[in-house]
């Protein structure tokens, strides 16, 4: 029902944000092993609690949808009960995760499970879902920041915008599938409104803001050449996922949502690693 794998959309820039923080230590923070595993244990059960409450969610709409229809629940592979309790588990390891990391992340991780759950209800009444998956994803670096920490740094939230516009886009591209299907079922989506050309268009523009904002955070870090070449492999990369699909072909709307964005995620981490442990001296 869930796929592990498909964490690496989010874990780079997490870890981009630990890195960032371990930066703005002067690479000094004590426990840093265990913490970076905590945090590795709260991005994927999180994730885990968000996947397997949004199946629990539509189970009935992917039964009607010929895309969904052999997803685990509605195929009969998985009960509801089961994925209940398995919400429950993932989201009392990410707690646990929490509590483990410091007090700010204890306090906050009920408004995270929140902001994770509610997504799966926003398509029900707002054009704008995709916005709100990608603020779900968006929040990891923040997070990740305040793991390490124990405080949130105004500028750490240029890499969450990032993060949000960059989910928001390819969730509009992958969202063209189901155009058709959200008409008929009464769904909100931005290509229902603006119509799959249209929802195209708006891709474009929502990765745009993806990279003007890395640029802000690279600037306001003072990171140096390794990670802007690193923008600028996630920007020749998302040309691609554009180039891939189209208005009147949507047969590859798979290799530009997984691969490409697979992609992306982690080259970005590489460079902006490469950059902050290896390129640059310790902030001072």
């Amino acid at each position: 029902m869930i796929k592990f794998e498909h964490s690496v959309f989010a874990l780079p820039f997490a870890g981009a944000g630990a890195l960032l923080a371990i930066r703005e230590s002067a690479y000094h923070v004590p426990g840093l092993g265990a913490k970076l595993a905590w945090i590795l244990v709260a991005m994927v059960s999180a994730r885990s609690a968000a996947m397997a409450f949004n199946r629990l969610l539509d189970a009935d709409i992917d039964a009607r949808n010929p895309r969904t229809k052999m997803r685990h629940i509605p195929a009969g592979l998985l009960s509801k009960q089961f994925t209940w309790m398995f919400t429950a588990a993932a989201a009392l390891v990410f707690l646990i995760a929490a509590r483990m990391l410091n007090r700010m992340c204890l306090t906050l991780a009920p408004a995270a499970l929140g902001v994770v759950f509610f997504y799966s209800f926003a398509k029900r009444f707002t054009t704008w879902s995709h916005l709100l998956l990608g603020f779900s994803l968006g929040i990891a670096p923040a997070a990740a920041w305040i793991a390490l920490r124990g405080s949130l740094d105004p500028r750490i939230l240029w890499l969450t915008l990032a993060v949000t516009l960059w989910t928001a886009g390819f969730d509009v591209i992958y969202s063209c599938q189901d155009y058709e299907f959200d008409g008929t079922a009464g769904l909100f989506s931005i290509p229902r409104r603006f119509g799959i050309r249209g929802a195209l268009v708006i891709a474009k523009l929502l990765h745009g803001g993806m990279l003007a904002s890395l640029a802000i955070v690279l600037l306001s870090f003072g990171l140096g050449p390794a990670a802007w070449t690193g923008i600028a492999l996630v920007a020749i990369l998302l040309v691609w996922e554009h180039s891939l699909v189209k208005p009147h072909d949507l047969s590859r709307v798979n290799a530009a949502f997984f691969t490409v964005n697979g992609y992306v995620s982690i080259l970005f981490f590489l460079c902006w690693a490469l950059d902050i442990l290896i390129f640059r001296k310790p902030h001072q």
